[in-house]
């Protein structure tokens, strides 16, 4: 009997993945992963503690299933920092749709906006699950790139930009989404004002939904300045801004994120996920609510983690860079983000010596 049963054709070429690959490595290899983007710290004390207290608490309800578009605590405490972020007041039950990570809230989008023949506008480099989600969805990538303007011994993630003219001419009648990553998943790229404002004017004279990855929002280097796309004239209503506790709280074994947006989008967002995912993790989800309650409070404060995470991060950014240059790289100082991008092409001599000598 045969069993070579075949596959949905949708999902042609998306059998591989980067990261599968990595981990594979890493294991075979005892290698130090530096691909992808977990930290090997603690997370702060007062999540870890309020996870503790749900796990140990009488309680029957946080042991069980709850509201399937995310747990009341946690929309409500999302709702509250995020009215002030966006200059919008956002209603719980409507402007928020919690998922399992910011990678569920990307599926969820793609999947819930996207129809066969649909043109998604992609900014290169991107996170990589942006390509196969959107072909999954039957969509049609259209890439276009950030091109370096300064190229040097050592470069900024600043010095990557989008040429305006060859971005609009990727716009078509079929054009549905824009996904924009900042700060940009790898090179750390951060979006300015007057960047997101050609963005946004060109989305909005072709009529174009925007996809906001901001999972790296409080991870910013050097007085930089996280601007959110939705928060610009007229962007609001065609929005969606995707963020992420594992990023936010230093916690991504917890798998929880979370879309927000006008409720004319988010509800196709939701529909998909209450029909695949329908639910994420009660105790995750109310300890990530004790830790957005006590983080509000701090907000703008030294003590706040949002401030305290870049300001440890940024010495280990300085560190590895110096490390690079030293070993013949030339890297890519990102302005954001967990990770540095760097040119090895400068070693390719030093590998060519060391095939003839090994020859010899």
């Amino acid at each position: 009997m045969s069993t070579n049963f075949k596959g949905a054709d949708r999902l042609e070429g998306t059998y591989n993945n980067v990261w599968v690959e990595y981990s594979d490595l890493v294991t075979e290899h005892n290698a130090l992963n530096l691909g992808q983007g977990f930290p090997d710290f603690l997370p702060p004390e007062h999540v870890l503690k309020a996870l503790a207290e749900v796990a140990n608490s009488n309680s029957v309800h946080l042991n069980q299933y709850t509201r399937g578009y995310g747990h009341p605590r946690l929309v409500k405490s999302i709702a509250q920092l995020f009215s002030k972020l966006h200059g919008h007041q956002l209603d719980p039950f409507k402007n928020v749709l919690v998922t399992l990570g910011a990678y569920e809230s990307l599926f969820c989008c793609i999947q819930g906006l996207v129809n066969p023949g649909d043109e998604v506008i992609i900014i290169e480099p991107f996170f990589d699950c942006y390509k196969p989600m959107t072909t999954v969805a039957g969509g049609i990538p259209v890439f276009v790139p950030l091109r370096p303007n300064n190229l040097c011994s050592v470069m900024s993630s600043s010095d990557w930009t989008l040429d305006p003219v060859e971005l609009e001419s990727k716009f078509t009648k079929k054009t549905k989404l824009l996904i924009i990553n900042t700060p940009n998943n790898p090179l750390g790229k951060v979006y300015t004002k007057d960047e997101l404002t050609m963005i946004a004017n060109l989305c909005k004279k072709h009529n174009v939904i925007v996809i906001a990855d901001e999972v790296y929002e409080w991870l910013l280097y050097g007085g930089q300045k996280h601007i959110r796309i939705a928060t610009l004239p007229d962007m609001w209503e065609r929005t969606l801004t995707i963020s992420s506790a594992g990023k936010t709280f230093s916690v991504t074994g917890w798998k929880l994120g979370w879309t927000i947006g006008p409720d004319h989008l988010l509800k196709h967002v939701s529909a998909l996920h209450q029909n695949c995912v329908y639910t994420s993790p009660t105790p995750l989800q109310e300890a990530v609510a004790v830790g957005f309650e006590l983080e509000t409070d701090r907000l703008g404060k030294p003590e706040c983690y949002f401030n305290e995470l870049p300001a440890m991060l940024a010495p280990k950014r300085d560190e590895l860079a110096k490390q690079l240059l030293e070993a013949g790289f030339v890297p890519v100082i990102p302005d954001g983000g967990y990770f540095m991008v760097a040119d090895f092409s400068k070693l390719s001599e030093f590998v060519k010596q060391c095939k003839r000598f090994l020859l010899v």
